[in-house]
């Protein structure tokens, strides 16, 4: 493995390096550019072929798009070569532009298949950063290609369509890197193709506003940038991880981390300071894209707002929710019951209805644990739980109290009703265990905690009588247990 990727780094140091010592302006420098992206183009259909990929179309398509825009190299220096005023637009556009669409319907398709859930929270970021770098797109290269009146209405598309490609892959790249789960050695330098492409489009922009004409050794830099995203693309393809990146990946969390919140910050400020921009110069010419940006990220950053709200209320219910139930059994825990017993015993008090407390001990649970160990024990608590659940009405409120005793709330049940209830769930008492339980009905003015104290006492009457049985509290019961 050290050898292929030792002949791997010696390949792209000769492409790269090579690149820059090639004499300027000749058919050589030509040639060596287009070599490295028919290459690179090679080398993805190599790997599709060797890897066998989980989505050989985006493949397919990356290698088209990397040998079509490699090709409008050799097209451009024939046609300059052909004539000595070459048109505009012409062929040599086409094959650049080629690489635009193939990568983002290639990328389009990667993100779906490694995103088969809904993940808004990247989806809003993504569109975040791609508006406000649209919008900078649009002051700064759209518009001004667009009003050109000496390149005519073809002319006019071709020269927007440029950012256009930008802006689409700059939107599916953004939504790529921010997806969640992991990220493999294919996909990071897949990632980082992406970037070097951007980067090198990006650099050529700045320096076409900047009426700057580049030297030779600074076209050639920004070349290798293009020569290098040939080569990653080749190398996302031809490495082994690349059968393991179409691989459906877990939901990255909603809350975005410091630097992509910095990095969000930064992008919805770009509209106001563009328009601070133009004010200061008193050349306020793109009051509306700018307003309209404005809207729009605004909208976008209130539905992320929206959505981190929505996550934080979730947590909460979740948080709440495990701090109320019993994490083996499913059932609500003490801490539960406690709240829920005496808002019934409140309830009751008005209407007048009867109301039974059940408390049950599995009888010598702790002789079980020792004879068959405490994961046949905690499997035990989780049977015995929902077959007792089978057993009661739907009114009625069952909670784990801790270690082998249960609890069971029984509303508008009768002494009888509610024994009644309990042995039926005594029966059922899976594994051929048994419990003893006892049981006491609110007698309309004690409190919860003397309710359930009454029905403790019975659970010992019970045990002292035998166990597997079922026995009905009476007041001194609870008179004598809490003394």
């Amino acid at each position: 493995m050290s050898f292929r990727r030792g002949w791997a780094a010696v390949v792209a140091a000769v492409a790269l390096g090579g690149f820059l010592v090639v004499p300027d302006g000749g058919l050589a420098q030509v040639l060596w550019q287009v070599g490295c992206g028919w290459f690179a183009a090679g080398v993805i259909v190599v790997g599709v072929r060797l890897r066998r990929p989980g989505l050989p179309a985006m493949w397919w398509l990356l290698a088209a798009g990397v040998a079509g825009n490699a090709s409008g190299i050799l097209v451009e220096y024939l046609l300059s070569h052909l004539a000595d005023d070459p048109p505009f637009p012409s062929w040599a556009d086409a094959a650049y532009l080629s690489l635009y669409p193939a990568a983002a319907v290639g990328l389009l398709l990667l993100i779906r298949r490694r995103t088969a859930h809904r993940d808004l929270s990247s989806l809003v970021d993504a569109a975040i950063l791609t508006t406000g770098i649209g919008l900078l797109a649009w002051v700064f290269l759209i518009k001004p290609a667009a009003s050109d009146p000496s390149i005519g209405l073809f002319g006019h598309i071709v020269s927007v369509a440029y950012p256009v490609g930008d802006i689409a892959l700059l939107a599916m790249t953004a939504r790529l890197l921010l997806s969640g789960g992991a990220r493999n050695t294919s996909f990071r330098l897949l990632g980082a193709a992406l970037l070097c492409f951007l980067a090198g489009d990006g650099a050529w922009a700045v320096i076409n506003q900047m009426v700057w004409e580049a030297g030779p050794m600074a076209g050639k830099i920004l070349a290798d940038v293009f020569l290098a995203g040939y080569l990653l693309f080749g190398a996302a393809a031809l490495h082994p991880s690349v059968r393991t990146l179409t691989r459906t990946v877990a939901p990255r969390s909603a809350r975005p981390s410091r630097r992509l919140l910095l990095m969000l910050t930064v992008v919805s400020l770009l509209a106001p300071a563009l328009l601070i921009w133009q004010a200061v110069r008193h050349q306020v010419d793109d009051a509306l894209a700018i307003a309209l940006g404005c809207i729009l990220l605004f909208l976008l950053v209130v539905t992320r707002m929206s959505q981190l709200i929505t996550q934080l209320d979730e947590q909460t219910e979740k948080i709440h929710e495990l701090a109320v139930t019993d994490e083996l059994t499913g059932l609500p825990n003490r801490r539960a019951w406690n709240t829920e017993l005496p808002r019934t015993i409140e309830r009751v008090r008005r209407t007048g209805d009867p109301l039974a407390v059940a408390i049950i001990d599995i009888d010598h649970f702790k002789h079980f644990n020792d004879a068959y160990g405490h994961l046949a024990g905690d499997r035990l608590l989780k049977e015995a739980a929902a077959a007792w659940q089978e057993q009661l009405r739907t009114a009625d409120h069952m909670a784990r109290f801790g270690g082998e005793e249960f609890v069971v709330m029984l509303p508008a049940a009768s002494s009888a009703q509610a024994r009644e209830i309990v042995d039926r769930m005594r029966l059922a008492t899976p594994g051929g265990q048994s419990f003893s339980a006892g049981v006491a009905v609110w007698d309309g003015a004690e409190t919860a905690d003397a309710l359930v104290a009454r029905a403790d006492a019975a659970l010992y009457a019970a045990k002292d009588a035998g166990r597997d049985r079922v026995h009905e509290a009476a007041h001194e019961l609870a008179l004598k247990f809490l003394d």
